[in-house]
């Protein structure tokens, strides 16, 4: 058994997760990764010169171009879904589906949800697979939710966090090299207003201030992570984020 074991770094291809807000520049993004193909779930790529396949609607769909960007011989090096919480809507359509429900919130005792993991496992595998055989990025794209969060050792909070279920939110952040949240960084002003007042105003894009940038690291604003080192703000750039892998 001892011969077996392997010693050092290994560089893959590495596995993340983008979430934010609708418009921060999320699909552009990922369309600056090497040779990217995007399968799609919801339309909002029609602006980005990208190379994609029809728009998935159904779970069976979503099945099948996974499949033909595993076997089928290509040049493609990056792999990008858009959208996870799009694709989520079509696995509950199927889970209700199988189980002859109209609403998978029917089928009972929150099993429906449970039943979905299964076809979340089934997807992670694919794109594993994709990775591991095909050396192929895979980046997953998620819409940002504001989420209250009970931490044990301070009060309660909101953060960001994937627009998913709970369970599926937990598995996919688990699964990711790196998670990663898009926003934009306010510039702080300080406005007077006479008479000894002021007030504070926060500038954003399009007002004279802020930048987009990709938070890395968790903090009790937003869930996020990585494993490459990458400090907690870079700028909201592939290249930037390429820098470290």
């Amino acid at each position: 058994m001892l011969d077996t074991i392997i010693q050092g770094v290994i560089n893959e291809p590495p596995r993340v997760v983008l979430y934010g807000t609708e418009g921060i520049g999320k699909s552009t993004f990922a369309a600056n990764a090497p040779k990217p193909i995007f399968l799609q779930t919801e339309n909002g790529l029609g602006r980005i010169d990208c190379h994609k396949l029809p728009l998935v609607t159904e779970w069976s769909v979503m099945q099948n171009q996974l499949h033909a960007i595993y076997s089928q011989p290509h040049e493609y090096q990056s792999l990008v879904i858009d959208s996870l919480d799009w694709l989520e809507k079509l696995i509950w359509e199927d889970v209700a589906s199988t189980n002859l429900v109209d609403s998978i919130e029917k089928i009972g005792f929150a099993k429906g949800y449970k039943f979905a993991l299964k076809h979340w496992a089934e997807f992670l595998n694919m794109l594993d697979a994709i990775r591991n055989e095909r050396g192929m990025a895979i980046i997953l794209i998620a819409h940002a939710k504001v989420e209250r969060f009970e931490d044990p050792e301070v009060q309660g909070y909101d953060r960001y966090t994937l627009r998913l279920h709970k369970e599926a939110d937990a598995t996919l952040r688990e699964w990711a090299d790196a998670v990663l949240f898009a926003t934009v960084k306010m510039r702080i002003e300080k406005e007077d207003l006479g008479f000894n007042k002021t007030r504070t105003i926060a500038k954003g894009i399009g007002s004279g201030g802020g930048e987009r940038i990709l938070r890395t690291v968790g903090s009790p604003a937003c869930v996020a992570k990585n494993r490459y080192g990458i400090p907690g703000d870079i700028p909201l750039v592939w290249e930037e984020f390429a820098k470290y892998l």
